[in-house]
């Protein structure tokens, strides 16, 4: 689970990147007044700010999400286990009552 969330980070970060510099690119080569410029280069990076914190918003859902998942497995895990401890300790008993019991007096 731990790859999926690094890929997804990993993702993230090109995909981020990757927007800057195609929108830097295509800013600077635009035939447009240093104002107009300036401005859309404004108007771009508010854009990148608000998807990026939607994309890290869903990250995190889903990284909850998941951590959610993982402790109650890990807690139907540990319930199964002291089952199973349990189950295994009542056998024990019974032999060893067994045990105490088939013995003959005197011996």
């Amino acid at each position: 689970m731990s790859d999926n969330g690094s890929e997804f980070g990993a993702f993230l970060a090109g995909f981020v990147i990757g927007g800057l510099v195609g929108a830097a690119v295509s800013l600077l080569m635009a035939p447009q007044t240093g104002e107009e410029t300036r401005s859309l280069i404004h108007d771009k990076s508010i854009e990148l700010k608000d998807k990026a914190v939607e994309r890290a918003e869903t990250a995190r859902v889903k990284a909850e999400a998941a951590a959610a998942e993982a402790r109650a497995r890990a807690d139907e895990i540990a319930q199964m286990a002291k089952e199973r401890a349990a189950n295994l300790k009542a056998s024990v008993q019974r032999k060893v009552g067994q045990m105490g019991t088939s013995e003959t007096p005197g011996e």
